[in-house]
């Protein structure tokens, strides 16, 4: 690719033209020139990235919504097979234990009480003593 050059006067102020004196081998450019055109094509590739906005958001949100969305398909299958494995367990107890209804209605409103408290982290052991006075 060639690059044809021309001159052009460029007029700076001496605090820009120190900072060009002082980074363009910072930055392994053989010549001031070298480095004024890379911070020429970096500041105005800033500028399109700021006018990308409509672009990037609407990409951005296309892929995240890919994403979650398998998230949420993969969620929502575990979720089902966990309520299937604790419906089996529920109807299990029901028909091996004698619970009064009363007693039924205690036992949830001591659980979500605890739910509530240990933020859904629920403890075996925790629940045996509770159930067998151990504390």
């Amino acid at each position: 690719m060639n690059k044809n050059k021309d001159r052009h006067t460029v007029w700076l102020t001496d605090e820009a033209w120190d900072k060009v004196k002082d980074h363009y081998r910072t930055d392994n450019c053989s010549t001031q020139n070298e480095y004024i055109e890379k911070a020429i094509q970096f500041y105005s590739g800033y500028l399109d990235a700021e006018q990308a906005d409509s672009y990037l958001p609407r990409v951005l949100a296309e892929v995240l919504e890919g994403k979650l969305g398998a998230l949420g398909g993969r969620i929502g299958k575990l979720l089902f097979k966990l309520s299937t494995e604790e419906a089996i367990m529920a109807q299990i107890v029901a028909y091996g234990f004698n619970v009064d209804l009363d007693t039924l209605k205690k036992v949830r409103v001591n659980c979500i009480k605890d739910i509530k408290e240990t933020n859904g982290e629920v403890d075996f052991e925790a629940a045996y003593k509770y159930q067998k006075r151990l504390d």
